[in-house]
């Protein structure tokens, strides 16, 4: 058992979000005329899908997840207070940007923006809720694949896999709306991986092993996209018929199995590098704001673009050319200056630690996920449209259902009307992987 802090995942972790931000503050081609925001995406350009190889990082926060929750939950007293804590953790960076975007749109549009831009805005806001919405889902799986992963070991993510596969072929035979069972599916799948880093052969291959494991997931990936119906972006593009991302195809475990076998490849020389008082301190720093930096990087790129685009009448020069590599440098210092005035107000919530005692029981405690999924789901779908365009078709009955489910995962309140014969069953099996641990 791990007694000491990870560096090699906390390296992971933070350079998955470093290029989460720099991928998404790379990619908007606007302009602004006449009411109207014209939007792009600079990956969009010839080539340039090459890129999402590398930058399309989700399957590396789902991996180091993984990790990082069976350390802290072999760990924890029990499987009610492990769970307890991590949908109150996870939903705590939340709530102020709840409130906020709840009165911004109706601000904005006080002060003469257009419909259209807003709409622009308040859906980019709320767009990044996916990721919070799959991820409690995940959380709510982990004791049961817990115990799963250690009667069944690497099968569980081979099946995961194999079921993905499935889905993509009822998904590309005209039954689409069943590829969203992939975010389970492929998710879980990626998350499985990190439980075989902590406890498993991931964590302790050569160089060599890793290397042909990345060339393996890399090598798949190619020929998946050379013969199959994949597109070779691992990110969605405008017009674009399929998406990798949304719902996601089972391509994204191969090409998590890549990356993850490439970063293994040279975990000594990253954890020498974390070792670095500079960067253990950056590392530090970073790791205590991550769900602050998600969730505020991109309100940070709507005020820069809404100052210097629909403000100002600045166009983002074509992708590519000289003056577009000129101005990309000011761009992300002037939104990485606004990231951290955001992070100055905001972060404090993240960083305060819960000191009283959650006691609600394990069924209540899945229902207060379900119910934070399905209310970030939502809003992630739907965005945070104005107010005063009627309450009951907005945001609001989206931050009630998440807001609920994050009420409900502190003191115990009598739920008895909801299959408690199954979630019985499951306190079990996920109370014995426990004590096993």
């Amino acid at each position: 058992m791990q007694t000491s802090r990870d560096r090699f995942l906390d390296v992971v972790r933070a350079g998955a979000i470093l290029a989460v931000i720099a991928q998404h503050w790379v990619m908007p081609v606007l302009s602004y005329s006449d009411g109207h925001l014209a939007t792009g995406n600079a990956l969009a350009t010839p080539g340039w899908w090459v890129v999402t190889w590398l930058s399309q990082v989700m399957p590396l926060v789902f991996f180091a997840g993984g990790a990082a929750g069976l350390i802290s939950f072999r760990r924890a007293e029990s499987t009610r207070t492990w769970l307890a804590a991590r949908i109150k953790r996870l939903m705590v960076p939340v709530l102020p940007l709840l409130a906020v975007w709840l009165v911004v749109p109706d601000f904005l549009r006080g002060l003469g923006v257009p419909p259209q831009p807003l709409q622009v805005g308040s859906a980019i806001a709320a767009q990044l809720l996916w990721f919070l919405a799959v991820y409690v889902l995940v959380v709510l799986l982990t004791p049961l694949m817990v115990a799963a992963h250690r009667r069944w070991g690497l099968k569980v993510p081979l099946v995961m896999g194999a079921a993905g596969i499935l889905v993509d072929v009822a998904r590309f035979n005209d039954l689409g709306y069943l590829g969203y069972a992939n975010a389970i599916f492929v998710w879980v799948a990626v998350h499985q991986l990190g439980f075989h880093y902590v406890e498993g052969r991931l964590g302790t291959l050569t160089r060599r092993g890793a290397l042909t494991l990345s060339a393996a997931g890399f090598g798949i990936t190619a020929l998946m996209v050379a013969f199959g119906p994949y597109p070779a972006s691992m990110i969605g593009m405008p017009g674009a018929p399929v998406s990798n991302m949304s719902p996601p195809t089972v391509l994204l475990a191969f090409l998590a199995v890549g990356q993850i076998g490439l970063l293994l490849a040279f975990r000594p020389q990253l954890n020498a590098l974390a070792a670095r008082p500079g960067i253990g301190n950056a590392l530090s720093w970073l790791g205590a704001r991550f769900m602050s930096v998600y969730l505020w990087h991109m309100p940070a790129l709507i005020v820069v673009a809404g100052v210097t685009v629909y403000g100002l009448g600045y166009e983002t020069p074509a992708p590519g050319t000289l003056l577009w590599l000129v101005m990309a440098p000011a761009w992300f210092a002037v939104c990485g200056l606004v990231l951290l005035g955001l992070l100055r107000l905001f972060a404090q919530f993240e960083m305060q630690r819960d000191t009283g005692d959650a006691t609600a029981k394990l069924p209540q405690l899945v229902v207060a996920g379900l119910l934070v999924s399905g209310g970030l789901l939502g809003l992630a779908a739907h965005g945070f449209a104005p107010l005063s365009d009627g309450i009951a078709h907005g945001p609001v009955p989206w931050v009630v259902l998440a807001t609920a489910g994050f009420l409900l995962a502190g003191k115990h309140i009598p739920v008895t009307a909801i299959g408690t014969r199954y979630l019985g069953r499951a306190v079990a099996v996920s109370e014995r992987a426990l004590l096993k641990r």
